[in-house]
């Protein structure tokens, strides 16, 4: 019995604590003293709303994340313990166990059936802690909830629940979401998951790039990608012109996102990790990706099949090399291509990205075009650094030009 309520004793404790090394060990102690502290239980327990206010989330998907931690005790007690084991499967776990903890955690009601609700109340929790925004609106919330599948049967319910792999399939296609999540016990290091977007020239009102969008498109990107978002070519401000896309970002010295919404209403992209430039042939590397925005969002990553990520014809009187940009699949059949004329295009399903039809149907007619520059964290710091630099290397060499003629001394 007395074991029976010894945390110290749980083999759980006693396996997860040798995942830690001696300083991980020392500031799990530190953690749990300073929010034991804030919690005004003597220093033994984490309260429910210091553990809340510690992940940033408020909500019910806060109070599942205590219970889980605390292994559905329910006596509000969160012990150093309770904390260790949580972390040591929470961070320290295979992929498959940190899966079903997320899984388990999305199952709001702690009901064992991870229904279309439970899903609905992870998601909008999740926009209302990214956005900006005091709340989420219904549109945003079911783009990321029409993602995933319920395909389970509920017993004694008509209600499908969604199922282990129907949680980890919709994961991959939202990996902003899984993101997200794995960072409610760690976020001192988490930062910004929404990159600032830079739009001086244009009301916000005109943009297609919505801020949950930018965070799901994040999603598949590292940290440093998501510092600045740069817009470099909207359709409604500089018309639907070719030459003027290109030369609009042919300034842009990182990646950049394009998107385009199609006069069926949908929204859709793909992220271009190389500049868009002249080639006669694909093009690019496994960075990139497609992604939908609208009706639901997804993202789409190479597969591996091929190497026939980016294209970009220009000026090409070849049929064979169609002038345009695009993604994807082969010439004439892409995953996704915008012609020169910008006003068609189309998308087709591929082994490229394994993606479907981004669109209502095969072909497409653009409404709204518009690119965005990926200013990656650090990138003005380090460039202005380099500019120093190569102004001082500059001024050190024609000094000693100056030198060589004798004229140096003159100049002073």
């Amino acid at each position: 019995m007395g074991n029976a309520q010894s945390p110290a004793a749980d083999p759980r404790f006693t396996s997860a604590i040798r995942a830690f090394s001696e300083k991980e060990l020392g500031d799990l102690k530190s953690l749990f003293a300073s929010l034991a502290s804030q919690s005004q239980t003597e220093g033994k327990y984490i309260s429910l709303s210091v553990l809340k206010a510690y992940s940033g989330i408020k909500g019910p998907l806060g109070d599942r994340l205590y219970d889980l931690v605390t292994q559905n005790r329910k006596d509000q007690k969160l012990t150093f313990e309770d904390l260790v084991i949580a972390k040591g499967t929470y961070e320290k776990g295979t992929r498959d166990e940190i899966d079903e903890f997320l899984y388990q955690l999305c199952d709001v009601n702690g009901d064992g059936n991870l229904v279309r609700s439970d899903l609905e109340a992870v998601i909008s929790e999740i926009l209302e802690t990214i956005s900006s925004h005091k709340t989420s609106e219904p549109s945003s919330i079911s783009v990321f909830l029409d993602a995933a599948n319920f395909t389970e049967d509920n017993e004694g319910s008509p209600e499908k629940s969604m199922s282990f792999e129907d949680f980890r399939n919709w994961s991959h296609l939202v990996p902003s979401a899984r993101k997200f999540l794995t960072k409610l016990l760690k976020p001192s290091s988490s930062g910004s998951q929404v990159p600032q977007l830079i739009h001086q020239d244009i009301d916000s009102n005109m943009l297609l790039l919505k801020e949950e969008y930018a965070w799901h498109i994040g999603g598949a990107l590292s940290h440093q990608e998501l510092g600045e978002w740069r817009i470099l070519y909207h359709s409604s401000l500089n018309g639907l012109s070719f030459n003027t896309f290109m030369g609009n970002i042919s300034h842009a010295e990182g990646p950049t996102v394009l998107i385009i919404k199609d006069k069926e209403g949908y929204i859709y992209g793909g992220y271009a990790s190389q500049p868009w430039e002249r080639h006669a042939d694909f093009y690019g590397d496994m960075k990139s990706f497609l992604f939908q925005l609208y009706p639901k969002a997804s993202i789409y990553r190479p597969t591996g099949a091929n190497n026939s990520i980016q294209w970009c014809g220009v000026n090409f009187s070849s049929d064979s090399i169609p002038n345009g940009i695009g993604f994807g699949g082969r010439a004439n059949h892409f995953n996704l291509f915008i012609s020169a004329n910008f006003d068609s295009g189309h998308t087709f399903t591929g082994a490229t990205f394994n993606n479907p039809c981004l669109s209502k149907s095969n072909l497409i007619y653009p409404e709204v075009i518009e690119c965005w520059g990926v200013v990656p964290k650090g990138f003005q710091q380090d460039k202005q650094e380099g500019l120093k630099g190569s102004v001082l290397e500059r001024f050190k060499e024609d000094r000693n030009m100056l030198n060589l003629v004798g004229l140096a001394n003159s100049s002073n």
